[in-house]
């Protein structure tokens, strides 16, 4: 028999079918904590504590000693940079959104939110091998979901028009190449942590840039 307000014959209509349409949310949920996650980054940046400081070479010998933070905060933030434009990228070309690509992005953002944790074990331990490798890996687990986005918004065909084939090869092939690459600079611990982390920094550099040469035109 049918309830009230049910068509006789009709299906009931399942939650998960109507959960997780707005990408407007979904945007304004990813800026607010990128913006956190950002903002937490610089408060790892500590100054030199005053007592401990009696001369001005004492001053420059405790800022020499904050490289490993500033240079993790430079790649940390330009990497946040890179992951925020791309899911924003993605999401211009998205139609709508549903229950399966907003939780696809839900733990997209929650790769992201274990930046700050990443990165303090960088500029604390940067001469480890294992400290590079987890913050690798805080590299790999966003491009995997923001790929899995983009490769599940094709499949459910809610990419706008102008998401075209080629548009959608610049896309994935974005995303494979600069993957692949962070894998070849992670690797280069086997010679020196310190050769690996500069070479993440000129990718990071590389991408900000974006050179209008050779190879490096097409990442």
């Amino acid at each position: 028999m049918a309830t009230a307000g049910e068509q006789p014959g009709s299906s009931k209509l399942s939650y998960n079918v109507i959960a997780g349409q707005s990408l407007d949310r979904l945007a304004a949920l990813s800026d607010g904590i990128f913006a956190v996650v950002m903002t937490l980054l610089v408060l790892d940046l500590h100054a030199p504590v005053r007592d401990e400081i009696h001369a001005q070479a004492e001053l420059w010998d405790a800022l020499a000693d904050l490289w490993p933070s500033f240079v993790a905060y430079l790649m940390s933030f330009l990497t946040l940079g890179i992951f925020w434009i791309g899911q924003q990228t993605q999401i211009n070309h998205f139609t709508r959104s549903d229950r399966n690509l907003t939780w696809i992005n839900l733990g997209f953002l929650l790769t992201i939110s274990l930046m700050p944790f990443s990165t303090a074990l960088l500029a604390e331990f940067m001469t480890y091998r294992l400290a590079v490798v987890v913050y690798w890996l805080n590299l790999v687990l966003p491009g995997i979901a923001l790929l899995a986005s983009w490769r599940y918004a094709r499949r459910a065909e809610i990419l706008v028009p102008e998401a075209t084939a080629e548009v959608c090869a610049a896309t994935e092939r974005r995303i494979v190449i600069a993957q692949a690459l962070y894998a070849v600079a992670v690797a280069l611990c086997l010679i020196h942590p310190y050769v690996s982390v500069a070479a993440l920094v000129l990718l990071q550099l590389d991408s900000v840039v974006a050179p209008r040469f050779g190879l490096l035109r097409r990442f």
